[in-house]
């Protein structure tokens, strides 16, 4: 009796969130996994949970690696973070009918909210678009976009097995043209710079990952963490000077005013881009100065991997409060809620129209 009190307690918050203003919701969160590196998460209906009124809607999606628990390298002791092990990473396919499958449990005004994606296909194969095309066809009326897929990434890249995966293989340019065709969003996870590059160099991805992009003017796309990473930093400290230099918000300005990446918008997801961000006082002046003037290409994002409560959910938000309080209200209003709309409603509508004509019985929602 207890479980089916706390099935209907869930359920009956849900709908009430449901039925809230969507101007009173805190965020849409446009980076979220529900699962993590082993395939373990939180139990959807509890998300919902989560969510409550504090979370308007979310992106939904697994992680497309799984560890490998090698008991040679390990022993008994059984990794579920790329950091615990040494062992391989392998390309899980499965995450997308899980994922799936979770959404379709759910009664449709809840679906409503969710915004499901596909990660579970290897970027450096040639069949790549069969697996996200397979998806679409399996589970019509599911899916919004792609993503978040990794190209290069600081200590996960090198743990892959199999082939390495490249900004410059034409595996990547059939996903991002396939999704350009359906009109499905990409979230890219790219760092821009290799772990702990050298001060003053130019950051070793940039240009590649500009070009790639440029070259996909029909797709929406989602830079994940503006290309930073945990030691990916935004800038090196001067040999002369402690102070920080805007060096990143500069080429992300430049990308901004590039007519040729119109196309493209940046996530402020996860804590460790957020850390950069407050660092000071004129980290924080200078993020908000970048946001306000450009607040049409900019999407809040958690990157939060299976959390257990509405507090955790929440804690990346407010690590941002620094920032956010220092834009104006438009601005705001669009980086944590209007662009995420904007963009997956239009992927809704392109993918279900997609699948009406190329899938038999696609779904109406």
């Amino acid at each position: 009796m207890g479980t089916l009190l706390a099935l209907a307690l869930s359920a009956s918050m849900a709908s009430q969130a449901q039925e809230q203003d969507p101007d009173d919701y805190l965020f849409n969160d446009s980076h979220f996994h529900l699962t993590n590196y082993v395939q373990k998460g939180t139990p959807i209906e509890k998300y919902l949970e989560i969510m409550g009124d504090k979370v308007g809607r979310s992106t939904l999606f697994g992680i497309p690696l799984q560890q490998t628990w090698s008991h040679e390298n390990s022993g008994d002791f059984a990794p579920t973070y790329y950091l615990h092990s040494d062992a391989p990473l392998y390309y899980y396919s499965f995450t997308d009918a899980f994922i799936a499958n979770a959404y379709l449990s759910l009664p449709e005004e809840q679906r409503a909210r969710l915004d499901p994606m596909i990660t579970g296909f290897n970027p450096a194969d040639m069949y790549a678009v069969d697996h996200i095309r397979r998806v679409l066809e399996t589970y019509p009326g599911v899916f919004s976009g792609i993503g978040e897929f990794t190209i290069h990434k600081e200590f996960v890249s090198p743990k892959v097995a199999g082939d390495v995966a490249s900004l410059t293989d034409p595996a990547l340019d059939r996903v991002f043209d396939f999704a350009g065709e359906v009109g499905l969003v990409v979230i890219l996870h790219n760092d821009i710079d290799i772990p702990f590059a050298k001060e003053g160099a130019t950051p070793v991805y940039l240009e590649q990952v500009k070009e790639t992009l440029r070259d996909h003017p029909g797709t929406s796309i989602i830079w994940a963490h503006t290309g930073l990473g945990r030691v990916v930093h935004p800038s090196q400290a001067s040999a002369s000077s402690t102070e920080r230099s805007p060096r990143h918000l500069e080429i992300v300005e430049g990308m901004l005013r590039d007519p040729k990446l119109k196309h493209v918008n940046f996530d402020i997801s996860w804590d460790e881009v957020a850390k950069y961000a407050i660092a000071t006082p004129e980290t924080i002046e200078r993020t908000a100065r970048l946001l306000n003037k450009y607040p049409d290409r900019f999407l809040f994002g958690t990157d939060n991997v299976a959390p257990a409560d509405q507090e955790t959910q929440l804690k990346v938000f407010h690590m941002w409060d620094p920032v956010f309080a220092k834009l104006k209200p438009e601005a705001r209003e669009k980086i944590l809620k209007g662009n995420y709309e904007r963009l997956f409603d239009e992927a809704r509508r392109k993918v279900r129209a997609w699948e009406a004509k190329n899938v038999k019985k696609a779904g109406n929602n």
